[in-house]
């Protein structure tokens, strides 16, 4: 991988999750978000539901043949995290590449543009029990 770093701090990942602007692959998501360094991160993860760690291993695998095969038109400058959905190691690693290489490239360019807002929408809703009124205490307790 030419331009990329490998992604590890826990903080990095989680700053993704929160504020990334996610796309679907299929078997994946993807999230990115600009970083003001000269290369790219990168950070895979495949959870538990993935399956067995022999499977989980192949889904991260499937992921960094992807993204390797994307990397020359990909934007540098980028923070990106690629998680794997439990469908993807049963999918054909050739349909992932080739989403990854149309689709997800297609969104990294967006983002890195500033076409696509790096803001998750499901954290800007508000929370529903804060916001709804509450019931009024009586406090002589009848």
């Amino acid at each position: 991988m030419l331009f990329t770093k490998p992604m590890k701090r826990n903080a990095d990942f989680q700053r993704l999750y929160r504020s990334g602007a996610f796309c679907s692959l299929g078997g994946a998501l993807l999230y990115a978000k600009p970083n003001q360094l000269p290369c790219n991160r990168l950070g895979i993860t495949a959870g538990k539901k993935v399956g067995n760690a022999v499977m989980r291993n192949r889904a991260k695998r499937i992921i960094r043949a992807a993204y390797t095969a994307a990397e020359p038109m990909l934007p540098v400058g980028m923070d990106i995290v690629i998680v794997a959905r439990n469908t993807l190691p049963q999918q054909n690693a050739s349909i992932l590449i080739e989403r990854f290489c149309n689709r997800g490239v297609q969104h990294l360019q967006d983002v890195s543009s500033g076409k696509i807002p790096c803001q998750n929408p499901r954290q800007q809703k508000g929370n529903q029990k804060k916001d709804s009124p509450r019931k009024p205490q009586n406090p002589a307790g009848e």
